[in-house]
């Protein structure tokens, strides 16, 4: 995933710090999760690598919610917190480099 798909850049394969797991959140509970998630490690471990599994959404009866919801908050409300970010290897979330 370059640039042009919307990352912010490519924390590579290094070792992953932590890990968030969103199955079973709403779309409603995640944002703050993810945003308690990220702030935490950026004042634990500023440049920490962490992994936010979303799924991709083969159990939701609409098809995927998180893994857009996620991609929208990195993007844009979470901006601020996130170095870098991009689609993990196995599509079922991001791994992000924390600011």
């Amino acid at each position: 995933m370059g640039a042009a798909a919307g990352s912010r850049g490519r924390p590579g394969r290094c070792r992953v710090h932590a890990e968030l797991d969103l199955h079973g959140f709403s779309a409603t509970e995640a944002p703050s999760a993810v945003r308690a998630f990220l702030e935490s490690w950026q004042r634990r471990k500023a440049g920490a690598v962490v992994l936010i599994i979303t799924g991709k959404g083969k159990g939701s009866p609409n098809g995927p919610v998180l893994r857009g919801l996620v991609k929208n908050l990195l993007q844009g409300e979470l901006y601020a917190l996130v170095k870098e970010w991009r689609l993990d290897d196995g599509e079922g979330g991001y791994r992000v480099k924390v600011r």
